[in-house]
């Protein structure tokens, strides 16, 4: 029995986005600003919240870096997804589509190779991350196979927030509007388990950071990475992820039709 190849389309498509995922990370490294805001504000987050406000955080037993550290990597994960809506919106103000339209290129390959772009960067922002907090002392008790399970993890998260962002990057009419339209992205983690216990908020508070997205996915990581009770906040996390991404490339594909239709 033969296996059927792939179409010409298919394979074009494939093609072409990994072209557009060159281009992307050609420009992420060629941009000074942008290499900072990667690398250096990941770090200095993590230190504000280790140093600044870990000793009056009460999280519970065992050190706060332990506990703080995967909601660190969700937040910069969300602020570099988030950097997704405003190259796209950049490639539309400067015309840029435009002349990828005159050129035999997919359509769809643009937003793949944004989207795939953020997802790399974040996962090497995560791990520069990850390296920094075991040299301040964080200590996470999994295994080979329990990584395998937080690279998943995020990478589905960041991958779901990428497409969201890509559709947001589209509806905006500017950068600026794009960079604005993201606030949410940044400020959702702060509302959430990933810097004390839900319990410790106020009822109307904790009902909100219970049954919203980051929670669970901040959740499970944790329970990765230090063995705490995951529940079924891997369940939870994966519905919202699939969720925020098929909502987003949905929407993403429509407005970019819209955007880019003579």
């Amino acid at each position: 029995m033969t296996t059927q190849s792939p179409t010409p389309w298919a394979l074009r498509t494939a093609q072409d986005s990994i072209t557009m995922l060159d281009r992307n990370i050609r420009h992420t490294v060629r941009s000074p600003d942008t290499m900072i805001m990667t690398i250096a504000l990941p770090v200095m987050i993590l230190l504000m919240f280790v140093y600044v406000f870990g000793g009056a955080m009460d999280a519970g037993p065992g050190p706060y870096i332990d506990y703080v550290v995967p909601g660190i990597i969700l937040l910069c994960a969300g602020f570099g997804a988030s950097t997704t809506a405003v190259a796209l919106s950049t490639d539309l103000a400067e015309g840029i589509i435009d002349r990828f339209r005159t050129m035999a290129i997919a359509r769809s390959a643009v937003l793949t190779g944004h989207v795939a772009e953020s997802v790399l960067r974040n996962l090497l922002t995560s791990a520069v991350v990850i390296g920094v907090a075991v040299v301040l002392g964080f200590r996470p008790t999994t295994d080979p196979l329990r990584w395998l399970g937080v690279l998943g993890v995020l990478a589905m998260f960041v991958f779901a927030l990428s497409w969201l962002a890509a559709a947001l990057g589209l509806l905006a009419r500017n950068p600026e509007a794009a960079n604005g339209f993201t606030f949410f992205f940044m400020f959702l983690p702060y509302v959430s388990s990933a810097f004390v216990p839900t319990e410790t908020m106020p009822t109307w508070l904790h009902a909100f950071a219970e049954h919203q997205p980051v929670t669970p996915v901040i959740e499970t990581m944790r329970g990765l990475l230090m063995g705490t009770p995951i529940g079924d906040s891997a369940l939870l996390a994966v519905l919202w992820c699939a969720g925020i991404a098929v909502a987003g490339y949905l929407a993403a594909g429509v407005l970019f039709r819209r955007r880019t239709t003579a």
